[in-house]
């Protein structure tokens, strides 16, 4: 009887499943989720355990469990279900649930079985009752062992002990041992603090349970102390020892003796440990974690004191479960084609392989041989569609690997690869016409040439695949070919017409050029084609295609559909190399290339180095920097101090440096004086970027070789000699511990008096002496020096000496009140007195008890009139007058008084009225009346600015009117003001005339009559500017 899963995929082949291997989409159940091994505490609070299990696969697989090989009829079971794959236990029972379990999921392709898990419980038994255990009896020194003896458990168990009652543990060391494996207390030696009763407490690992055993008493003998006595290993791993792989390994091994024995390790193959092995307890315990198969072999504990040694040895051998080397995947196969599969694993021991069919058992026969992990089966059929897996297992597990078979039956189809309706190849070249229809098993093919059947000839060749190949094409060969697929389910067929086109030929190409560095140039690429072709062009700049969109600020393809040229704009540097158009057409791809030479100014030089320095000159190196397409013809060096602002040009030897020339020496440098020198390229094209800075160098230093310039001075006080001179500048002074010195002598004499200023910066040098006549004139010299010595003096020059004040007071000395904040003072000229005037200096002040209102008025020349401003109203100054020259104020005239003015008054005119009758403008305004506090109104001031013209008339006038004559063709500006002996009011707001208010009247808020609204309007509009 067939299963139903071979009805569907039979069905599916005799409907036409056009599909070739590569396209099949298996859809057999695969596992996402396999069964892992559980250990649960008997007594869990929520009795329930979930074993996992899930596959995909279409349609979705359905899951059966089997516990210990029987399948679980979970039908009649109310303990056990199924949520998705996964199987759910309720009630947990010890007997009944313990067990391996397996899953199993299958859908209409096929079955497979997952991985076998374990279900196991953990459980803590009591200790037997018993009150107290025998006492231990012992004496000093002696080794004793307290056993444990845990109760009935399934689970990993831990081990500790109580001494006297709790919390005091049993603390290991050298002398103390609690073995994980037996549980038992191990004292190498008994001391007299040991004596006590002693309580085993047992942990469960998974239920977390704890017991604790009877007290167990330790009493020392009081027959005397035990002697010394050689080690007694009495925890010791057993001779073999099986490790699997990955595992952490454990050895314990421990002594009695006295004294205390010292315990070590070792493999006596002589290998040392590697560094994953830890010794812990004192060296009791070796630890191997991640064991391998390098760490097999047999391993010696030695235990040892000074009354001898022992020792203990035991092989620890490697297994491992088997694991995948190689596996089978999904296979599709045509009918009647042959398959095999080989899966390899690993493992120790070997492991042995056997093989399923949807969850059976595949035995070999006929058709189906197995061979060690290797599964053949020749000519397939139908019914040997299904999920598959191969077996590996040993004794210390087993794997499972699977993978789907499908077998394929289907007449020929080109659905998925029909020949191109229309194929075009040029005249002369080699067509391929590839039939590749699907078919189940593979079809035979043959071809036509319209009606006619093709046969092989020198020109035309059939391929085993299907292929035809025609060489050398002509127009002849231009037709409908036609390709037949024939197999024992069906026959099919696919045409496609041949188009033979002229060859491409390039017209146009672009040639090797040399171009200037933001120059634009057009490179051409053309072509004359058959007509019937699609063309398109690319280009190709050092073997990367060109983005024309993210690169359009430079490139550009220009032309029609017979030209692809080239545009670069604003070509850089890096636009230099080998450029390559390329022309597709439907039948070939041709190409063509050209060599663009971009040449810029060369690029900065590298490496500029000081070789050697003197005083004035600085021999330079350097390396040249890229040419840029275009050989360097010189270089230009330029310097940098912290005294010149940039970058210098600077003369060296040779004068013009060639390009060939890679060294130089500057000249004219100043001493002491720390450089930095750059060097720029320059050739045809221009110049390029400067090379980096060289390193910061001192020129040695020199006597000065600068004289101080602008040497004057005079004035000063009495018996002073002022002389000045300009300050030599730092980067002149050639070295350190620079001064200055100061040579003078009385004109008409020989000897010089000199004087030292060692401070650089200090320009005036006073010279005092009571012997100097006033205002003699004096020869006066400077010159500089250094740490080095004396530089060269300036050219003489004739100073006055300091000269006396004038001895005279001004005499005739009055003042006039001009205004509220302006006085004027006259006095009479000093006559001839043997002293200079220079001038007159005039001081005022409000009281002599206000020295913070001192003011001083100083004019040169013989003038004996002076105007004081800015002084307050109505206020009493007390002046008086002194002559003045280079050594200051003279004697005082005696002080006198005067008074300012009230001032003028705070308001401007009001209720200011106009009228403008053709060019004429009378104004009419309130008159301003003082108060007390204020100057009497004497007038007012009409000022009037033209609009074209930047200076300001003004009228005055007594009365509270004017009248004025206008320019029609210009605009005013007027202002009034009130006029007093204190000066002028406060003005009036300003008043706009436009000269298309001609004829108009208006007042100060420029209120118009309604006649003329819209006129004056307009001329405030066009006036507001103003």
């Amino acid at each position: 009887m067939m299963l139903p899963w071979k009805q569907i995929v039979l069905l599916s082949i005799t409907g036409c499943l056009a599909a070739c291997t590569e396209d099949v989409i298996f859809q057999g159940p695969r596992w996402k989720t396999e069964p892992s091994d559980l250990i649960l505490p008997i007594n869990s609070p929520d009795q329930q355990a979930t074993i996992t299990c899930g596959a995909e696969g279409s349609p979705p697989p359905q899951y059966r469990w089997s516990l210990n090989g029987t399948l679980i009829d979970l039908g009649n079971d109310y303990r056990r279900h199924m949520s998705g794959g996964s199987l759910i236990i309720n009630n947990l029972d010890k007997d009944q649930d313990t067990g391996v379990y397996q899953c199993a999921a299958f859908n209409a392709w096929g079955s497979i079985l997952s991985r076998r898990a374990s279900l196991q419980f953990a459980y803590l038994d009591n200790f037997r009752t018993q009150a107290v255990r025998s006492a231990v009896n012992v004496r000093e020194g002696q080794g004793v062992v307290l056993l444990c003896g845990p109760p009935a458990h399934s689970g990993g168990l831990t081990f500790a002990w109580i001494f006297n009652e709790y919390p005091h543990f049993v603390q290991q060391d050298s002398r103390r041992f609690i073995s994980q494996e037996t549980g038992s207390l191990y004292i190498s030696k008994v001391e007299p603090s040991d004596v006590g009763n002693y309580t085993c407490v047992v942990n469960n690992s998974v239920t977390r349970e704890k017991v604790l055993s009877s007290p167990t008493p330790l009493v020392l003998r009081s027959d005397g102390v035990m002697g010394e006595y050689e080690p007694k290993i009495e925890v010791h791993f057993p001779d073999s020892v099986p490790a699997a792989k990955e595992s952490v390994v454990k050895l314990e091994c421990f002594a009695l003796g006295n004294p205390v024995p010292e315990i070590s390790w070792r493999r006596t193959s002589g290998i040392p440990f590697p560094s994953k092995v830890k010794m812990k307890n004192s060296n009791a315990v070796l630890e191997i974690p991640n064991f391998q198969q390098e760490d097999a072999g047999t391993y010696e504990c030695m235990a040892e004191n000074r009354r001898g040694k022992n020792a203990a040895r035991g092989r620890i051998s490697f297994h491992a479960k088997p694991h995948w080397l190689q596996t089978m995947t999904d296979t599709a196969l045509s009918i009647e084609e042959n398959l095999f599969w080989e899966c390899k694993a690993n493992g120790k021991p070997k492991p042995s392989y056997s093989w399923l069919k949807n969850g059976e058992q595949v035995t070999a026969e006929g058709r189906v041989q197995i061979e060690n992990g290797a599964l053949s089966i020749a000519a397939v059929n139908l019914s040997d569609s299904g999920v598959y897996q191969c077996v590996a297992e040993n004794k210390h597990g087993i794997i499972y690997s699977g993978a789907q078979l499908m077998v394929l039956a289907s007449p020929p189809s080109f659905s998925r690869s029909p020949l191109r309706t229309l194929l075009k190849a040029r005249s002369g070249s080699e067509v391929t016409l590839e039939c590749k229809p699907q078919a189940s098993p593979p079809a035979i093919t043959l071809w036509k040439k319209g009606n006619e059947i093709l046969q092989r000839t020198e020109r035309i060749t059939l391929l085993p695949n299907g292929t035809l190949k025609i060489a050398n094409v002509t127009r002849r060969d231009a037709a409908s070919y036609t390709c037949i697929a024939k197999n024992q389910f069906g026959t099919a067929s696919t045409t496609g017409r041949l188009l033979i086109t002229e060859p491409t030929r390039i017209t146009m190409r672009p040639t090797n050029m040399e171009i200037i560095v933001g120059e634009s140039i057009v490179l051409p690429c053309q072509i004359a084609c058959d007509p019937a072709l699609d063309v398109s062009f690319s280009w190709a700049f050092n073997g990367q295609l060109i983005d024309f969109q993210r690169d359009g600020d430079h490139f550009e393809r220009v032309g029609g559909s017979i030209s692809g040229d080239l545009m670069i704009r604003n070509i850089q540097l890096n636009h230099g190399g080998k450029y390559v158009c390329v022309i597709d057409t439907d039948v070939e791809s041709l190409s063509t290339s050209a060599i663009l030479v971009v040449k810029g100014p060369p690029g900065p030089p590298d490496k500029v180095a000081v070789e050697e320095i003197t005083d004035s000159t600085a021999q330079l190196s350097w390396t040249p920097g890229r040419d840029n397409g275009s050989p360097i013809t010189g270089y230009i060096i330029q310097a940098r101090t912290p005294f010149t602002v940039g970058w210098q040009a600077v003369d060296s030897v040779p004068e013009v440096v060639n390009g060939n020339t890679l060294t130089a020496t500057v000249v004219g440098l100043n001493a002491w004086v720390e450089y930095e020198f750059r060097v720029v390229a320059r050739n045809i094209v221009g110049l390029g970027e400067p090379s980096p800075a060289s390193a910061k160098t001192r020129t040695e230093d020199a006597i000065p070789d600068t004289a101080p310039t602008d040497v004057g001075g005079g004035g000063g006080t009495k018996s002073e000699l002022v002389i000045t001179w300009e300050p030599v500048p730092e980067e002149l002074q050639n070295g350190e511990g620079f001064g200055y010195i100061i040579a003078f002598r009385p004109v008409g004499t020989v000897t010089w008096t000199r004087a030292v200023i060692s401070t650089p910066g200090v320009a005036p040098y006073v010279f005092r002496n009571d012997t100097i006549p006033p205002f003699s004139p004096f020869d006066v010299k400077v010159g500089a020096y250094n740490n080095r010595g004396e530089g060269p003096f300036s050219s003489i020059a004739t100073v006055d000496s300091a000269e006396e004040v004038p001895s005279l007071a001004p005499k005739r000395v009055w003042t006039r009140s001009v205004s509220a904040v302006q006085i004027e003072v006259v006095w009479e000229a000093l006559p001839a007195i043997s002293e200079r005037v220079l001038g007159y200096e005039v001081v005022y002040w409000e009281d002599d008890t206000k020295p913070d209102t001192v003011g001083k008025v100083r004019i040169s020349g013989n003038y004996t009139l002076v105007n004081i401003t800015g002084l307050r109203a109505n206020t009493v100054y007390y002046l008086c007058v002194a002559a003045f020259n280079t050594a200051g104020p003279g004697p005082q005239s005696a002080p006198i008084n005067a008074t300012t003015k009230k001032p003028p008054p705070d308001r401007a005119p009001l209720n200011i009225q106009w009228t403008m009758i053709g060019s004429t403008l009378t104004m009419h305004w309130d008159a301003v009346v003082a108060m007390e506090t204020e100057s009497r109104v004497t007038g007012y001031l009409v000022l009037l600015k033209r609009n074209r013209y930047n200076d300001v008339n003004a009228i005055s006038t007594i009365k509270t009117t004017v009248e004025l004559s206008l320019s029609a063709n210009d605009n005013y500006l007027i202002q009034i003001k009130a006029v007093s002996e204190g000066g002028e009011g406060v003005g009036s707001e300003p008043i706009h005339i436009h000269k298309l208010s001609m004829g108009a009247r208006g007042s100060g808020a420029i209120r118009l009559s309604p006649l003329y609204l819209s006129a004056v309007l307009i001329g405030a509009l066009l006036c507001s500017a103003w």
